[in-house]
């Protein structure tokens, strides 16, 4: 296994901090070089119109388009449609930007047109001017349901948005799964002789990570992908970044902690990569026999994101050298 500096990278990304490091890579690589595989499992359909949440704030991030301060939707964005809706009792809770509409209802008519989730979203990137590759995990319906302690199990956007993830989970399923194949293009990024990494973002793993890798195939394919799988945690001195993951992990009676996470990936990564913060976690996960570097992972400015690329990248090379001496 080897890695040249023309290598390509496919990329696992679920929400904001999939996102951020995308966006990294497309700065640091060749359009061509990069492959972003986003999470599909918290896709859901409201107002009768297709909401693909993981998706769009990748997209949006590539076309530079995201609101920065909300971490989701897009810049300058506008209520009015919401304020109309809630006016009229409708259902609001999940809110729609003006700008965001045009999205979902742009690709409400593309599916409706008989084109797959793929080729839609490639039709909304082309449209956006993105030059990456930016594809859905499948084709297919596949529905993350979140169980909780008290109640009937949750779709997960009523989890995450209506409940503001306040039930306490116990676990999580996903509808549909076993019907459903891995989109031909994640496939063939998979099996593309000049790929050079895989990387798994900072994204929650049970609900933004695990949906992708519970594919039918997926993980064969990736252990017989050309290339080292490498996570980056996405829990930061006992804290998730953006969103639930430490929540959840405290409430499936896990460590909130970077050498959990690598405990939850073992047997399905190469290489793994944790803050500054957590130094003093390295050894413990190195004995989990999991290579592990250390390095600032946080991701503030955009020069952050494009170094923590170029330091997963490298990452990937010495995992490769390594691997083609043994």
């Amino acid at each position: 296994m080897s890695v040249s500096v023309s290598a390509k990278c496919l990329a696992i990304s679920g929400g904001v901090g999939g996102a951020k490091l995308a966006l990294g890579f497309a700065h640091y690589l060749a359009p061509e070089q990069l492959l972003v595989v986003a999470n599909t499992g918290d896709d859901f359909v409201h107002l009768g119109l297709p909401i693909c949440p993981d998706l769009d704030t990748v997209m949006y991030t590539l076309a530079g388009i995201n609101n920065k301060e909300l971490g989701w939707g897009q810049a300058g964005e506008s209520w009015h449609f919401l304020a109309a809706l809630r006016a009229l009792g409708g259902e609001h809770w999940f809110a729609l930007g003006d700008r965001d509409l045009a999205t979902h209802i742009q690709r409400q008519q593309l599916l409706g047109s008989g084109l797959s989730l793929s080729a839609a979203t490639a039709s909304l990137c082309r449209s956006l001017g993105i030059p990456q590759a930016l594809i859905p995990m499948t084709d297919d319906k596949v529905a993350t349901i979140v169980h909780q302690q008290a109640g009937e199990p949750l779709a997960f956007q009523h989890y995450f948005v209506r409940d503001r993830c306040a039930p306490v989970v116990t676990g999580f399923e996903f509808s549909g799964i076993q019907a459903a194949a891995p989109s031909a293009g994640f496939m063939a990024g998979l099996r593309d002789p000049d790929l050079g990494a895989i990387v798994i973002c900072p994204s929650n793993p049970f609900v933004s990570v695990d949906p992708v890798l519970a594919l039918p195939g997926v993980l064969d394919a990736m252990a017989a992908a050309p290339a080292p799988v490498i996570a980056v945690s996405p829990i930061v001195g006992g804290l998730a970044i953006k969103g639930p993951a430490a929540k959840m992990m405290a409430e499936l009676g896990m460590p909130q902690s970077a050498l959990a996470v690598a405990g939850h990936y073992q047997g399905r990564i190469d290489g793994f990569v944790i803050d500054t913060t957590d130094e003093a976690l390295a050894p413990a996960i190195e004995a989990l026999g999991i290579p592990t570097i250390v390095t600032n992972t946080v991701m503030v400015t955009l020069a952050d994101r494009i170094e923590l690329a170029a330091r997963v990248l490298m990452f990937a090379r010495q995992l490769s050298a390594r691997s083609a001496s043994a």
